[in-house]
């Protein structure tokens, strides 16, 4: 079973998503450092809308959905919206998988990756917003 580092600063939320979500289907453990970093493209306008709408306006506020607001655990969030959590092997998969803010000591040495044609600066004139200042605007913590 190998090991995938991936550093997702100036990495698009879906891309790096879903190359970590097949990887870890494939049964490769899969590390994703620096999630605050990663971007949603869009107006920031509009995905700041958009959760915010998914946060605040749905549901029940005592009895939820409930939305989480802490970088790792919004990607992995998205991560597990790539993979079919609901049977064994997706389960598996999700559980293989760990996001962190910043890089812990533990993972300093080791040799980070960059997903292929995920990087948000080499698309043109692309809008968007950092995970960071997404969730900072909705309330949480920086």
């Amino acid at each position: 079973m190998a090991e995938i580092n991936i550093d997702a600063t100036n990495t698009i939320l879906g891309r790096l998503s879903s190359y970590a979500a097949k990887q870890a289907l494939l049964g490769s453990s899969v590390n994703i450092f620096n999630c605050e970093a990663a971007v949603i493209s869009g107006e920031p306008k509009v995905v700041r809308d958009r959760y915010y709408y998914l946060m605040f306006k749905m549901g029940q506020p005592m009895k939820g959905p409930f939305r989480i607001r802490l970088s790792d655990r919004f990607v992995k969030r998205a991560i597990r919206g790539m993979l079919p959590y609901k049977q064994q092997r997706g389960l598996d998969a999700f559980k293989r998988t760990m996001c962190y803010l910043g890089v812990p000591e533990e993972f300093k040495d080791k040799k980070m990756t960059k997903v292929a044609g995920a990087d948000a600066s080499k698309l043109p004139k692309l809008k968007s917003i950092t995970v960071q200042a997404l969730l900072k605007s909705l309330g949480g913590k920086a």
